[in-house]
C-alpha cells in the first residue's frame, strides 16, 4: 500500500512513518539532489554560480530567507521552486484548518480529535504542490490577515465564550503551518505588522490578542523585497531583518547570451508565429542590448531597474510585427527585419521608469533613443570599423565609402514599414554597393539572414553619422546626411 492510501494514525505508526520538521524535510531532499547531482531550480538561469549556490546554503543551514533584488529578477520563481524539496505528501489531521501533525497536533481542535480518537485518529494527505502559500505585502494588510483575530460570527453560531480558542479566526500563517510561506515586497509591510512577525521566526509560535495561547508552528519563510523600496515606501524594521537566517542578492543576466536563453524560454509565441516568422539571432541580440542600454541609460532610474520582462514583451512584440506584415502582404512566411522594431517600442515606454530628464524626453524619444543605442552597439560589434581619419592616402581605407557615395550622388532608399518579403529584398538590392559590402565583409553569415545585415549596414551609419535616417508613418527613409540636412535649411 501506498503511503498515502493510510488513513488512520495508527496505520501511520505500523508503516513506520516519522515526521519532519519541515526545515528538515527541505534540507534532507536538498542533500539527496545534490548527491545525485540533480538540477534543483528548474527555469531559473543565470543563478547557477552565484544566488543557487546561497539558497542551497541557506536550506542547509535551516534559514529563514530573504531574496533581495531588482525587479523581475526571478525571486519569486526561486521560491516556487522550492517546493520540488517538499516530501510529495505529508498527513495531516483531517478538518484541521491549520494542517496539524497526527504526531504532534498544536491546535486545540487536533489535540481533541488525538485525545478522543487515538490511534483511530483520522488522516488526510497534504501533497506538496499544496503546500505553498504567498502573499503580497501592501499597506492595508492587517496582523488579524496574517496572525489572526476573535470571529465573533464564529463564537456566537458555535455558542462560545470570546476567551474561547475556538472563537478564534485563524490568518494566513498559522494556516501554513508545516508549509513554505512567502511575502513579496517585504517593506511595503507596514512596521507594526512586521513587529507582529518577531516571535514568529524567533521563537516559532504566534500570540493573539489577550490569548494565552502561545501555538508553535512550522513554517519555511522566504520574504522577497526590492532594494529601492527601503527609501521610496517603506523599509525592513532592523530586528526584524537580523531575525531572517540568510538575505541573498539577487542580479540581472551577466552577458547577453544569459539574456537570450531566459527571454527564448519565457516568451510566449504562438505556434502559427512560429511557424511564420522567423527571427534572425542579430534581432535577438538587439533587444537584449536595449535592455543593457536602458539599465546604463541617463534618461531612466536604475534604482528602479529595468526587468527582463521588458526583453520577454520585446520579443513577443517582434514576432507579431512580423506576423501581422505577412498577414497583410500575404507572405506565406517571412523574416523579422530591423524596421519591424518600431514594433517593440510599446515594449520599452510601459516598462521603465524616467527620471527628470527622461520624463522631459518623453518616453517615446527615450525609448527610440534606446533601439538606436541598442543596434549602434551591435554594429560596432559585428561590423566592421569605420574609418574616421581624413589624413592623405587615407580616402579608400573606410569600407563604407561606396555605400555613402551612392547616397552621396543624390539616390535614397524608402524601406515600406509594410511589403513583401520580395519588394522588401528588391528595395535593397537597388543599392548595388550594400549587397556586394554584405558578401565581401560578412560572407561567413548565415545566407538567410543577409537581407538583416543590409538593413543593419543602414541603421547602423545612420546612429554613426554617416547616413540620414528620417522614420515616417509608413517607411523609413535613408538619404545622405549632408544633402538632407542642406535640405533642411532650404526648406
Amino acid at each position: 500500500m501506498h503511503i498515502n492510501q493510510l488513513q488512520t494514525l495508527g496505520e501511520l505508526k505500523a508503516s513506520g512513518y516519522r515526521p519532519k520538521s519541515i526545515k528538515t524535510e527541505l534540507r534532507d531532499n536538498l542533500v539527496e539532489k545534490l548527491r545525485k547531482k540533480e538540477r534543483i531550480f528548474e527555469g531559473i538561469i543565470g543563478f547557477e554560480d552565484t544566488v543557487v549556490p546561497d539558497v542551497e546554503r541557506a536550506i542547509l543551514s535551516g534559514h529563514s530567507i530573504n531574496l533581495l533584488g531588482l525587479r523581475g529578477q526571478a525571486k519569486t520563481r526561486i521560491a516556487r521552486n522550492m517546493v520540488n524539496l517538499l516530501d510529495e505528501f505529508i498527513p495531516v489531521i483531517s478538518g484541521s484548518e491549520i494542517n496539524d501533525d497526527p504526531f504532534n497536533p498544536v491546535s486545540q481542535y487536533g489535540r481533541q480529535v488525538l485525545a478522543e480518537s487515538g490511534d483511530d485518529t483520522p488522516v488526510t494527505w497534504l501533497h506538496r504542490n499544496e503546500r505553498y502559500v504567498e502573499k503580497l505585502a501592501t499597506p492595508d494588510v492587517s496582523v488579524a490577515d496574517l496572525i489572526g483575530d476573535i470571529d465573533p460570527v464564529k463564537a456566537i453560531n458555535m455558542k462560545l465564550s470570546y476567551s474561547d480558542e475556538r472563537s478564534i479566526h485563524f490568518g494566513l500563517i498559522p494556516r501554513s503551518n508545516r508549509c513554505i510561506f512567502v511575502i513579496n515586497e517585504l517593506p511595503d509591510l507596514q512596521a507594526r505588522i512586521q513587529v507582529a512577525l518577531f516571535n514568529i521566526l524567533q521563537e516559532g509560535d504566534i500570540q493573539i490578542r489577550g490569548f494565552k495561547l502561545r501555538l508553535p508552528l512550522d513554517i519555511q519563510f522566504v520574504f522577497t523585497a526590492n532594494p529601492e523600496d527601503y527609501t521610496n515606501r517603506g523599509s525592513i524594521v532592523t530586528p526584524l531583518k537580523d531575525r531572517i537566517g540568510s538575505q541573498i542578492i539577487t542580479h540581472y543576466p551577466k552577458t547577453i547570451e544569459v539574456a537570450k536563453a531566459i527571454t527564448r524560454q519565457e516568451a510566449r509565441i504562438k505556434p502559427e508565429q512560429s511557424r511564420t516568422v522567423s527571427i534572425s539571432p542579430i534581432l535577438e541580440h538587439i533587444i537584449e542590448q536595449v535592455v543593457f542600454e536602458a539599465r546604463n541609460s541617463e534618461f531612466v532610474d536604475a534604482k528602479s531597474g529595468v526587468s527582463a520582462r521588458l526583453s520577454i514583451s520585446a520579443y513577443e512584440n517582434l514576432f507579431s510585427a512580423a506576423e501581422r506584415r505577412a498577414l497583410l502582404t500575404g507572405d506565406k512566411m517571412t523574416s523579422a527585419r530591423l524596421s519591424d522594431l518600431q514594433g517593440i517600442i510599446p515594449a520599452i515606454t510601459g516598462k521603465v521608469e524616467m527620471v527628470y530628464e527622461g520624463e522631459q524626453e518623453g518616453p517615446y524619444n527615450v525609448a527610440q533613443n534606446l533601439v538606436g543605442k541598442a543596434i549602434k552597439t551591435v554594429f560596432s560589434d559585428i561590423c566592421p570599423p569605420l574609418v574616421k581619419s581624413k589624413k592623405k592616402g587615407q580616402e579608400n581605407a573606410d569600407p563604407y565609402t561606396h555605400i555613402t557615395a551612392w547616397f552621396d550622388s543624390g539616390k535614397h532608399l524608402d524601406l515600406p514599414h509594410v511589403s513583401s518579403n520580395k519588394e522588401f529584398q528588391k528595395t535593397l538590392e537597388s543599392a548595388g554597393p550594400l549587397e556586394e559590402f554584405v558578401d565581401t565583409y560578412l560572407s561567413k553569415t548565415d545566407p538567410k539572414d543577409k537581407y538583416v545585415y543590409m538593413e543593419l549596414i543602414l541603421f547602423g551609419l545612420s546612429e554613426n553619422s554617416r547616413l540620414s535616417r528620417q522614420v515616417l508613418d509608413k517607411s523609413t527613409v535613408f538619404k545622405d546626411l549632408f544633402g538632407s540636412m542642406f535640405k533642411g535649411f532650404e526648406d
